[in-house]
């Protein structure tokens, strides 16, 4: 049991690790020498890396940051063990949560990270993949429509708990569990948009735009 336990926690402060690690942050130090979070909306996430350094740096941090999250899900695999007396799901979501609370407040940049949306997306993309899809199914309709990237976050975030339930990933003891997990992750997700949203009701949120501006 000792050991068990031993690889639970073990397992949980990997996913952390793995999602604290803030390449956007790198991305604007490697290439333009500047601190992310001192330009654009000071979030450490990809769509600020993609405003403030351009497509490249911020596609790159795109795919890096959901990778983290899905590599925190992976470790699992690693190091579970039936006689942990921890489920092999059960591990693997806290695993997640860990990575995307990793991302959210790293501890290599003072606690103050990204949204969470790229390394949930890695997350679910492991535990949950029909889920995923329908997910940044929605994300590209409404940014495509609207422009916008922080409501296509938002109403992704949203939807997640929808898909999880309509696809029922894993066993029927298991899906229940990644459904609340879902809905935690959708909550953090809205709250940490709470200045998007203000901003998009008083119509002062930017619109993505692939070239200029």
């Amino acid at each position: 049991m000792r050991h068990g336990l031993e690889r639970v926690i073990l397992s949980v402060a990997l996913a952390y690790l793995l999602g604290a690690i803030p390449f956007s942050l790198l991305a604007g130090r490697l290439t333009r020498g500047i601190d992310l979070r001192k330009h654009g909306s000071g979030n450490l996430g990809a769509a600020n890396t993609f405003r403030t350094l351009g497509p490249g740096p911020g596609l790159a941090v795109l795919f890096l940051d959901a990778g983290k999250g899905a590599a925190g899900v992976g470790a699992v695999g690693l190091l579970w063990r039936e006689s942990a007396g921890v489920g092999r799901t059960d591990l693997m979501l806290l695993a997640g949560l860990a990575a995307v609370a990793g991302h959210i407040w790293t501890v290599f940049a003072s606690f103050k990270g990204g949204k969470g949306v790229a390394t949930a997306a890695g997350v679910f993309a492991a535990v949950a993949p029909a889920a995923f899809g329908i997910c940044v199914a929605v994300w590209v309709v409404v940014v495509s429509l609207f422009r916008f990237i922080s409501l296509g976050s938002i109403l992704a975030a949203v939807s997640l708990p929808a898909a999880v339930y309509v696809t029922a990933p894993g066993g029927p003891g298991d899906w229940p569990k990644v459904f609340w997990v879902s809905m935690l992750v959708a909550a953090v997700v809205v709250a940490r948009h709470r200045s998007n949203i203000s901003r998009i009701l008083r119509g002062e949120e930017r619109k993505f735009k692939l070239r200029g501006g």
